[in-house]
């Protein structure tokens, strides 16, 4: 299973899981920051949705660097997977601060009574893609009709969100679940595959012949890597999270500056991963974490029209059980704000 497998987006995995964990999240014990008395430190945990990636470079270079210490804290890095649901860890209070693939869990969990709210977007554009071969290309959505698109049973909705936005039925797709790899798109089974941009490793068998067309293109604008905490710990502890988004925005600015020092940095502490594939995706993640929006407004920027604008799409198909979650409640620009004079302004 990969992360992409992980994006959470499917209501039935969210609603099962979110709902299950909804008494845990109100039962109490949402403290969040937790005293590392012998260092005389705060130690915070951010849990991912994921195994650990280069989605977690700026955090990785900021502990590196003493970013984290520089604010009195400590960071712990949790890792998710299969059969981790790191939104509810971070709503039942045991985890400080959440990182996960895609801004529509958030929409989910929060539609499901989870009191948890977003507050920085780790990247401006979802990574999310559509990839085809040139001897028969997709390069805008129209060209799907007729296709057969492989994809991951909890990126399904994702197509659906991409059709409904152009005007595109649903059954003029032919539409194929996929596992791990790209091997549907070359044994001729699909026209299109779907996965991560960011995913070097396994997009390589696809060689110099792939055609991509990302969802963000596509018209579907999701974030990627939304930082969100729960509503209690933005009441009770708001300097520590400043302090947490200040560290990570350093981290991700000396990435920016760093980037080969930087993937020295991960491969150091996650041995697992391969250098040269990290090398040859570092400049991809910088190009989703910096952008014109970041120029303009610093590392971690959204916006409440962007937010809308997903909660819209995904409540007109019907995703939300209960009433969808109004934008309000998904988001707040307050950290940002706080935070502006610490967020670099790369574009």
């Amino acid at each position: 299973m990969t992360r992409d497998t992980q994006n959470g987006l499917t209501r039935r995995r969210a609603l099962t899981t979110f709902g299950a964990a909804a008494g845990a999240a109100f039962a109490g014990n949402l403290v969040g920051i937790r005293k590392a008395w012998a260092q005389d430190m705060h130690t915070v945990s951010l849990q991912l949705g994921w195994l650990a990636s280069n989605g977690i470079l700026g955090e990785v270079a900021a502990a590196d660097q003493g970013f984290y210490a520089d604010e009195g804290l400590e960071l712990d890095v949790v890792a998710g997977g299969p059969n981790i649901d790191g939104v509810a860890s971070v709503a039942s209070g045991r985890a400080d601060m959440g990182s996960i693939s895609s801004s529509p869990s958030l929409m989910l969990a929060r539609s499901q009574g989870l009191p948890i709210k977003c507050i920085a977007a780790g990247y401006q554009q979802h990574p999310f893609t559509y990839f085809s071969l040139k001897k028969n290309p997709v390069r805008e959505p129209k060209d799907l009709i007729g296709k057969t698109v492989a994809t991951n049973g909890t990126a399904r909705i994702l197509l659906q969100a991409m059709l409904a936005a152009n005007d595109i039925p649903e059954d003029e797709v032919n539409v194929l679940v996929m596992g791990s790899d790209m091997s549907p798109l070359l044994t001729g089974q699909a026209d299109v595959v779907t996965g991560w941009r960011t995913n070097t490793s396994a997009l390589a068998v696809l060689g110099d012949d792939r055609v991509d067309m990302s969802l963000w293109d596509a018209g579907v604008k999701l974030y990627a890597n939304p930082y969100y905490v729960t509503d209690q710990t933005l009441a009770e502890n708001p300097e520590q999270v400043e302090g947490m988004l200040r560290a990570s925005a350093r981290g991700w600015a000396w990435v920016h500056d760093n980037p080969e020092a930087a993937v020295d940095i991960l491969v150091k502490r996650y041995p697992n991963m391969d250098r040269d594939n990290e090398l040859a995706t570092v400049q991809m993640v910088l190009d989703y974490s910096f952008n014109a929006n970041t120029a303009e407004n610093g590392w971690g920027t959204m916006t409440r029209e962007n937010w809308q604008a997903q909660i819209d799409a995904y409540d007109n198909l019907g995703q939300f059980e209960n009433a969808a979650p109004a934008v309000d409640e998904i988001m707040t620009l307050d950290v940002l704000e706080k935070t502006a004079a610490s967020r670099a302004n790369y574009g």
